[in-house]
């Protein structure tokens, strides 16, 4: 299927040129310095320009659901742009990038991989999660949490009952233009641990110094999936842009960014 996918994209681009409205595309906040780059790459070889609303995962989902305009939809999960598909609304749901959870702690925070259970735990640390059902990082932590129970019985209760959903709801807080959304919260000592997927921590230890970032131990250990799909009545230009993100091109370029990339294979490999 991949190798059909990448020949009909090296087959079909060339007719891309003088395209002339840009393709509408939702994405996932977690992408958003991954995929402006890709989108950017894509406009230069191809002439077609991309508009790009970022957010929750769940909330996009909602949106295009009442009928806003998106054509392609890349999800920080499988099951929002499968239940689309359910619907009647959109194409295959295609796993194009992987992701891992990660947590941001505190600069001088006493905390490693082998403690970070001990100190989620900790009634004196405040913990910030995403929120669930409407993003899927939250979703993903709440998985994680449930990993926890199963090494400290009563883990899942205590998580649950102290996590603050900080992101990834209607009526979150939006960080200043330009800044990250986890660095700022840190900054802004909203929480001492932040659970969020390892691309968020980079870009916010980039951004904010001392943050720490801190690997999840194997047995917390939580893989995300992230799901593409085009929606119905598309435009073509559409279909190009979703195939150019599952290009050997923008898969590279994702893997900059820190994902674990869903590369597909060249023609004849």
């Amino acid at each position: 299927m991949r190798h059909i996918l990448l020949a009909l994209a090296l087959t079909m681009a060339p007719a891309l040129a003088g395209a002339q409205e840009p393709v509408r595309l939702y994405a996932a906040g977690s992408l958003r310095a991954a995929l402006t780059d890709v989108t950017n790459a894509f406009t230069q070889d191809q002439g077609v320009m991309v508009v790009v609303t970022f957010g929750a995962s769940g909330l996009l989902r909602e949106r295009i659901e009442k009928g806003e305009p998106a054509e392609v939809f890349a999800s920080a999960d499988m099951q929002h742009p499968t239940t689309l598909m359910k619907a009647g609304k959109a194409g295959p749901a295609t796993l194009f990038v992987r992701n891992q959870l990660c947590a941001l702690a505190q600069p001088g925070m006493a905390v490693t991989t082998a403690t970070l259970l001990d100190r989620m735990l900790d009634p004196a640390v405040k913990l910030g999660t995403s929120t669930p059902k409407n993003d899927p990082s939250g979703d993903y932590t709440w998985v994680m949490f449930e990993k926890a129970d199963k090494l400290k019985a009563g883990s899942f209760r205590t998580l649950d009952a102290k996590a603050l959903k900080l992101v990834g709801a209607a009526d979150s807080p939006q960080p200043p233009a330009g800044r990250n959304t986890y660095g700022w919260l840190m900054a802004d000592k909203k929480a001492d641990l932040f659970i969020t997927y390892c691309t968020n921590a980079i870009l916010a230890t980039r951004e904010v110094p001392g943050l720490q970032m801190v690997s999840m131990p194997e047995a917390l250990a939580v893989g995300a999936e992230y799901g593409l799909t085009v929606l119905k009545g598309a435009r073509t230009d559409a279909g190009f842009l979703a195939l150019y993100i599952l290009s050997p091109a923008g898969q590279q370029i994702l893997a900059r960014h820190g994902f674990t990339a869903v590369a597909l294979p060249m023609p004849g490999s």
